[in-house]
């Protein structure tokens, strides 16, 4: 009875958090949010977790294989919580596959799906067409658990595993203000 309630009171809380517009304070918590000078889309960005370290969580690619953030490092890494069901994670993910294309092997960029059933991740890339991304599964919901955001959240961790900033909300990461933030990793 315990997990049917912990996983009923996980699901809310992630639908909660998914309705909210880019314009509108992204957690409850805002004090620990500064507001930057950048455009509306990119103007509440999260520092109070630089330096910290990169959760060691587990998250798998399409065919089971598991990997964790630091198989990545060695360059910064863009990570992008988002589900299939969150209607403003589906409207950044052509941005997010963009910028990929854009920097190239200078950024990862990873999208990790919070869906509870993996079984959806795949179709909604192949559907989607994406030039550059890849499809990874949370199977454990662990990245939103733990770190207690909402999803869209994307995190920027810079070459060594490093945390640079994290930005709730859907996000247009074509333009210059995006460019500028990423460039921050370093």
């Amino acid at each position: 009875m315990r997990p049917t309630i912990a996983l009923l009171l996980l699901a809310a809380s992630l639908i909660g958090g998914c309705d909210r517009q880019s314009g509108q304070p992204q957690q409850a918590n805002a004090t620990n949010v500064a507001a930057e000078a950048a455009p509306a889309a990119l103007d509440k960005i999260d520092r109070s977790h630089k330096g910290e370290a990169a959760p060691s969580f587990a998250f798998a690619d399409q065919k089971g294989r598991k990997a964790t953030l630091a198989d990545f490092r060695g360059k910064p890494v863009l990570l992008n919580l988002w589900a299939t069901w969150c209607a403003p994670c589906v409207k950044e993910m052509p941005t997010l596959d963009a910028l990929a294309v854009r920097e190239g092997d200078k950024l990862q960029v990873l999208t990790v799906s919070q869906d509870f059933e993996a079984a959806k991740v795949a179709p909604f890339f192949e559907k989607a067409k994406f030039r550059k991304l890849q499809p990874w599964h949370d199977p454990e919901t662990a990245f939103s658990l733990q770190l207690g955001v909402n999803l869209p959240t994307t995190i920027l961790y810079d070459s060594s595993g490093r945390e640079v900033w994290r930005r709730q909300g859907d996000t247009d990461w074509t333009g210059d203000a995006a460019a500028k933030l990423i460039g921050e990793a370093g």
